[in-house]
């Protein structure tokens, strides 16, 4: 009886009053029996299927192999759906979704019978969302990630989700491929269930879930059709009634030390810089201690030795046959730069634990740290009179010379803008041009849309042209590449100096340095940004933008809600008799 009164279930299930008479009755109607009542532990599998969500579309037979597991170790499983808000279809962007889907986390954890759960994220947003939902109530959790499709094959050639379209669009725009070509890799790219097969967004957040201690090794990169896969659910549904009597809840796992470990992780991997924002959210949710500076100063001097796309060559396919996120660790481990090996993890192991036995089977995929991809690939944090609360590039996805760089700014307003003009032979625009996008962030656009990579000139494309430094308040696809600024904060929108960039002005960026300077004097910069207005909600027509527009933080500070930060943790009033 001592277990069955500790079980948070049992509020709901464990009466013999009215109340319990309804709770019981009203789930009896799906078949359950009298014995799944009895004080076993109730575990929320929390779904993000759709099939409007591509990546997430194979999560009814995950979902079936956690229920097989939580029933072998004893568990009262019950599945339950989530906002699906996927980055492949949804508009304007997911991002503007990552919120909403986070309260609906919350909510239906707080208000629901459940003593812990287990989290099926896949998609970009679905992770973070799902995490940062489970973060702010803080029972028992445990991430599966539906794993990253098969290798893209075309005509002999090996093709990755999403860098291959920004690499061949470009392409047709230079005259280089025809757009029958281009079109005929559409069913090569994307040819099995789940997620992005390259280190985009999606595996990032996967990786560094694994790297957190959120899920058990080698979650990260099986392939979604690979059957370990769903061992991994069977296992992960076990060990979720586990932790529920060891009470080892989300926030003994989602540490600062942990937190540490992730960044250090993203540099080696090569990780999209849409982690920047999402770590910053999750850590906010439980009131870790958590700045922009830590990805320079944790993550300074980490070299990328995963070499996969976009800032390689291989897709994560490779990546799981080579060792995967475990042999990634090992590397860091033996050499020392493992911030924290003894960081708990949710399988009860410490992180090195975890990995100390690991192995690397293809040193061309995983590299070791004395042959690495690119020497530092930390992400880089700059600031200066133009982000005076930050902004981020990607090294290891970066042009090299183009690190240190001063150029003319061409200025667009907005995204329509840009599409207006970027294709004109007429635009006094030339290779060492910066090109600037405003208006596209948070408030914005709104929900910080992927649009900061943005596409070359056509003209100077066809001169062979690839790379160009490109500054915007946007967000960039992890799938993406090249020397891009992104995440200007405060935003164009919300009043800060990136509005108030001129076409003809000198920008200068020096990435190693961490500064990106509107070379203007302090004088006529302040002059520029008088009467700048600072609130755009009013001219939306309501609805869930007006109130994203209206309370959404700065990219510096996660993009959250400001209301939703902190764990607010499983409590619910009880019901009198």
């Amino acid at each position: 009886m001592t277990e069955q009164r500790r079980l948070r279930s049992q509020g709901w299930f464990g009466g013999r009053d009215k109340h319990g008479f309804m709770y019981r009755s009203w789930m009896k109607n799906q078949g359950f029996p009298e014995h799944q009542f009895d004080g076993r532990p109730v575990i929320g599998i929390c779904n993000t299927f759709s099939e409007l969500t591509p990546c997430n579309a194979h999560f009814r037979k995950l979902a079936e192999h956690v229920r097989r597991g939580v029933l072998e170790a004893g568990g009262f499983p019950v599945e339950f759906p989530v906002f699906s808000n996927g980055e492949s279809n949804l508009r304007p962007t997911a991002m503007l979704t990552r919120n909403l889907a986070s309260m609906d986390v919350e909510e239906a954890l707080r208000g629901n019978p459940v003593d812990a759960v287990v989290l099926l994220v896949g998609c970009d947003k679905t992770t973070p969302a799902l995490l940062m939902g489970a973060a702010s109530v803080d029972l028992p959790t445990i991430v599966v990630s539906g794993g990253p499709m098969l290798s893209g094959r075309h005509r002999g050639q090996q093709i990755g989700s999403g860098t291959m379209v920004w690499q061949w669009s470009e392409d047709v725009k230079a005259g280089n491929l025809s757009l029958d070509e281009f079109l005929s890799a559409e069913a090569s790219q994307s040819r099995s269930a789940g997620s992005c097969n390259t280190m985009g967004t999606a595996s990032t957040m996967a990786c560094l879930a694994e790297a957190l201690g959120t899920s058990l090794p080698h979650n990260a990169a099986i392939p979604a059709v690979d059957s370990r896969r769903y061992v991994l659910a069977h296992l992960s549904g076990a060990r979720i009634v586990e932790m529920v009597h060891e009470d080892l809840r989300l926030s003994k796992v989602l540490t600062r030390e942990a937190f540490e470990n992730a960044i250090r992780v993203c540099a080696a991997i090569g990780g999209s810089t849409n982690a920047v924002i999402h770590l910053k959210a999750i850590a906010g949710r439980l009131g870790v201690p958590l700045e922009l500076e830590d990805w320079t100063e944790v993550g300074h001097g980490t070299p990328t030795i995963v070499d996969l796309q976009p800032s390689g060559r291989l897709l994560m396919e490779d990546f799981y046959y080579a060792g995967g996120l475990p042999g990634v660790i090992r590397r860091l481990g033996d050499d020392g730069r493992l911030p924290h090996p003894d960081a708990l993890t949710v399988n009860g192991k410490s992180l090195w634990q975890n990995t100390e036995r690991s192995e690397v089977y293809d040193d061309s995929c995983i590299r070791e740290l004395t042959d690495p991809l690119v020497p530092d690939g930390s992400l880089r944090i700059l600031r200066g009179n133009l982000a005076p609360k930050g902004a981020v590039l990607k090294p290891s996805a970066a042009t090299p010379e183009l690190m240190k760089h001063r150029g003319r700014a061409v200025v667009f307003s907005d995204y329509d803008d840009y599409l207006a003009r970027i294709d004109d032979p007429e635009l006094d625009i030339d290779e060492n041009c910066v090109m600037v996008l405003q208006n596209v962030g948070p408030k914005g656009y709104p929900g910080m849309p992927e649009l900061g990579n943005m596409g070359l000139p056509p003209k100077l494309l066809e001169r062979g042209i690839t790379d160009m430094v490109r500054v915007s308040d946007a967000r960039m696809s992890g799938t993406a590449y090249g020397t891009v600024v992104l995440h200007v904060a405060p935003e164009a929108a919300a009043g800060g100096p990136l509005a108030v960039v001129r076409d003809g002005d000198e920008i200068e960026l020096d990435a190693d340095a961490g500064v990106l300077r509107l070379c203007v004097s302090d004088e006529e910069l302040a002059e520029r940004m008088e009467g700048l207005p600072t609130d755009p909600a009013p001219q939306l027509p309501g609805g869930y933008q007006s109130l994203y527009v209206r309370e959404v933080l700065q990219a510096d500070e996660g993009c959250d809600f400001g209301f939703l930060r902190g764990c607010r943790g499983s409590a619910v009033p009880k019901l009198s008799h």
